[in-house]
């Protein structure tokens, strides 16, 4: 039986070129299975989503098994559902909230409601494989080992900006909206990671976060204008309440909302940790 090693005892370049290694490849992975959106039908882009999600996982554990010498704790299958669905759960809330602050405020109300099975099913499954990806390498690879060696701030923190910089360049994108998304997701995704100890949990946050706030309510999602969307709304008022352009991932209520979350999760874990 193969010895593991964990990452606060690897040799300092084995641990750089596990980093680094899961970095490159997994982004390059990301890309490559990002291209299956060209696909010409929505049956075949919809087989190709969940292949790519269920291939990227499988790669996931082999590097680790490979690189670390070591079984990938972090997917257990018997937390599956349970991690699963709490996820799932809270993603939808935690929009459902954001976007009952605007209403309140007299600045989100919906003009139309379109359903489209087809379309629907699409989109849920695009941003599965969406969700995979950015969590195998933020959270899979780049937390999971600076927190291994280092500690759990500087995982959140590094993990937290880069996942904010990530996407300084989607249309709409601002130095405030690439802190947004820092503070509101990526300390989040980075607290629900480390209060499971599994992927499962900031996997089905991230997927029910993009696709509620994106085809159910209706924002672009990370600047990126959705067509195929359950409720239309009509969206006014200033940019900080709304998010404006880049959708309501910029805007005041998401930051509280996920950075109050953020803080549950962690005082969670300081909890179970004494």
């Amino acid at each position: 039986m193969r010895k593991y090693t964990s990452a606060a005892r690897m040799p300092l370049w084995k641990w750089i070129l596990c980093l680094l290694g899961g970095l490159v490849i997994f982004t390059i992975l990301y890309g490559l299975a990002s291209m299956t959106r060209a696909l010409p039908n929505p049956w075949m882009r919809m087989g190709a989503y969940v292949l790519s999600a269920g291939l990227g996982l499988f790669l996931y554990a082999v590097w680790c098994n490979l690189t670390e010498r070591r079984p990938v704790l972090e997917l257990p299958m018997n937390r599956f559902w349970k991690d699963l669905g709490l996820g799932l759960l809270l993603g939808v809330v935690i929009f459902g909230i954001v976007v009952g602050l605007m209403a309140l405020a007299d600045c989100y109300r919906i003009s139309e409601i379109h359903f489209n099975p087809l379309g629907q099913a699409e989109w849920f499954l695009m941003f599965l494989m969406v969700a995979v990806f950015e969590e195998i390498i933020f959270r899979g690879v780049l937390f999971r080992l600076i927190d291994d060696r280092w500690n759990t701030f500087v995982a959140l923190l590094v993990s937290a900006v880069l996942f904010g910089v990530m996407h300084l360049p989607n249309p709409g994108a601002t130095l405030w909206s690439t802190a947004a998304i820092a503070i509101e997701a990526g300390l989040l995704l980075g607290a629900a990671y480390k209060f499971k100890g599994t992927l499962w949990l900031p996997i089905a946050i991230h997927w029910a976060w993009n696709y509620t706030q994106g085809n159910i309510l209706g924002f672009a999602v990370s600047g990126e204008p959705i067509q195929e969307k359950l409720f239309s709304p009509i969206i006014t008022g200033p940019d900080w309440i709304t998010g404006g352009a880049f959708g309501a991932e910029a805007s005041v209520p998401a930051v509280a909302v996920g950075l109050l979350l953020t803080v549950i999760l962690l005082y969670k874990c300081k909890r179970d940790e004494r």
